[in-house]
């Protein structure tokens, strides 16, 4: 009888458990209860939207990828640090500014420069910053790159907009600006999001690395350039750094067989780097 009580005790608690899985909600810390849920998962990527984040006005285009980026940022603490006061802070690929507006929440004084090249997402980044009334924040509207020249550019409006070539339909010319450039003094936090350019930037800034405390690098690759990715865990840690890496996307659920998902990438992988 003990043994069967028991076993009726595990079933039920393992059902509780499951109920609840099913109804819980992360999104509630960010002002976001399960019908606007349902409700943002559906909006179009063709016009902007808002939501109230923070008690500020927040502005986005997909419903879908605006969720992506508060799941991953506010919710996960991708970003979540100790950083000193009046932290100077480089962020690189900033898209529509929840980074930004994360940041500033861990860190108040910090001030930020933050880079983003396509033009549909810098227009919610300036948005965003002013809503969110940020103060200390250069936003600017480049890629960053190995020199100061003119780029292709494909510009997607999401966050998948990157350097490209001219056969895209949605090719366009921005300014590039030398990353490098911007690491002539301490930098407490660098933020690399940029979308398969971390490779060749990472070996320009290499002796600008002394000055960076801790780093983050969202990696995109395939497996023909292993090789690159092992040159930038090589160049990390002879720049003082200690790594830990987590899958950014699960592209491959099951790596012996075929990509669980569509992309033009085989790793995503998130990157952080602090020095002791």
């Amino acid at each position: 009888m003990a043994v069967y009580n028991s076993f009726f005790k595990n079933l039920v608690n393992g059902i509780n458990l499951r109920i609840s899985k099913s109804i819980t909600n992360p999104y509630r810390n960010v002002n976001i209860n399960w019908f606007k849920l349902k409700y943002l998962k559906h909006l179009s990527a063709d016009e902007i939207h808002s939501h109230k984040l923070l008690q500020h006005e927040t502005f986005f285009y997909g419903g879908w990828e605006y969720l992506h980026g508060l799941k991953e940022i506010f919710i996960e603490g991708v970003y979540n640090q100790e950083l000193p006061p009046n932290a100077y802070i480089i962020d690189c690929g900033a898209h529509i500014g929840l980074s930004v507006i994360y940041l500033k929440r861990i860190c108040p004084t910090a001030h930020i420069v933050c880079f983003e090249p396509d033009a549909k997402n810098f227009n919610l980044l300036q948005k965003n910053i002013s809503s969110h009334q940020l103060k200390n924040v250069e936003a600017k509207e480049e890629a960053v790159w190995i020199e100061n020249t003119s780029l292709n550019f494909i510009q997607d409006g999401n966050m998948g907009s990157k350097i490209g070539d001219t056969n895209s339909s949605h090719s366009v010319t921005v300014q590039a600006t030398r990353l490098k450039d911007y690491l002539d003094t301490n930098v407490d936090f660098l933020k690399m999001d940029i979308e398969g350019a971390e490779y060749k930037v990472l070996k320009d800034i290499e002796s600008r690395l002394e000055n960076v405390s801790k780093m983050f690098i969202e990696y995109h690759g395939s497996f023909q350039q292993n090789n690159e990715l092992l040159e930038i865990l090589d160049l990390i840690f002879k720049a003082g750094f200690k790594f830990y890496i987590k899958e950014a996307a699960s592209v491959y659920d099951q790596p012996f067989l075929p990509k669980t998902f569509s992309s033009e990438y085989d790793l995503q992988l998130n990157i952080f780097c602090s020095k002791n």
